[in-house]
């Protein structure tokens, strides 16, 4: 299915960058292996967020094309509809599920413009990472909530900015930051690293964005994990070395409570502002 959604000139570009990658075989289009999907839920949450059982949950895997997710969520018994703006990356979920007799729903459209469901249609949202790829999250979060029904779960998962700071290759004094922390526009274009996706556009979002604009969009966060790729064993300048000094990513666990806070991020940085 595809939305009539507009795309800006940021979304064209990633979407495209997706495909491509897709037709790459590069890292993140891998569909789900067999083993995934022999116990799925210990393959997506061994920490028990989801409570052991998603059985005939209405299910929204966001941002999350590419074989894997949807599968795994359906193959729990949820009712799965994946969304992403890349229809390479959807292609993979529909053969997936044909492969496996599973039941997914696939939708093209930006993760910040979701008019074609309706308020509180989805009791769960999972949202790997994939947020970096909007300039501005606090509508990602708006559409969130508004599409997730009251006491629905949304699970999240983000680069840390300080992983979209730090260089790639440590100096002798370790992963320096380059990036400012309160940077404009895209970050510069990356060859080689792990922790970026090379093509794409790539942008950061502050602590105050991330946590608290979650919160003002109507969720409370029940638990916060910052999952561990930490190696001390790995190469200088591999994924698991930089992870020992860098964490990449954060994973939240939020609760739709309430309604949307008005109060924008950067006007509660300005009160706030010594």
């Amino acid at each position: 299915m595809t939305s009539g959604s507009p795309h800006s000139a940021v979304h064209t570009h990633n979407r495209r960058a997706w495909d491509q990658r897709v037709q790459n075989r590069e890292r993140f289009t891998a569909p789900a292996r067999d083993e995934d999907l022999a116990d799925p839920l210990k393959t997506v949450d061994a920490v028990g967020w989801l409570g052991g059982n998603i059985h005939g949950q209405r299910l929204l895997c966001l941002g999350a094309g590419g074989g894997k997710h949807g599968l795994i969520y359906a193959a729990a018994g949820a009712e799965v509809t994946v969304v992403d703006i890349s229809p390479a990356t959807l292609e993979l979920d529909r053969e997936g599920a044909r492969e496996r007799k599973l039941q997914v729903r696939t939708v093209e459209a930006s993760m910040d413009y979701l008019p074609m469901f309706e308020a509180g249609h989805f009791d769960i949202v999972i949202h790997p990472v994939s947020t970096c790829y909007v300039p501005d999250i606090e509508p990602v979060y708006r559409e969130v909530a508004r599409v997730t029904r009251t006491g629905g779960l949304y699970i999240s998962q983000h680069k840390q900015p300080a992983s979209l700071q730090a260089e790639v290759q440590p100096s002798p004094a370790g992963y320096e930051l380059s990036e400012s922390y309160y940077r404009a526009g895209p970050l510069p274009p990356v060859v080689g690293s792990l922790h970026r996706e090379e093509g794409t556009l790539e942008f950061l979002h502050r602590w105050g964005q991330l946590v608290g604009g979650l919160c003002r969009a109507g969720f409370v966060i029940e638990d916060l994990t910052e999952p561990v790729h930490a190696d001390s064993a790995a190469a200088l300048g591999s994924f698991g070395h930089r992870s020992c000094y860098v964490p990449p990513y954060v994973r939240m666990k939020a609760r739709r409570v309430g309604e949307l806070n008005s109060d924008s991020s950067e006007t509660a940085e300005r009160l706030w502002t010594p």
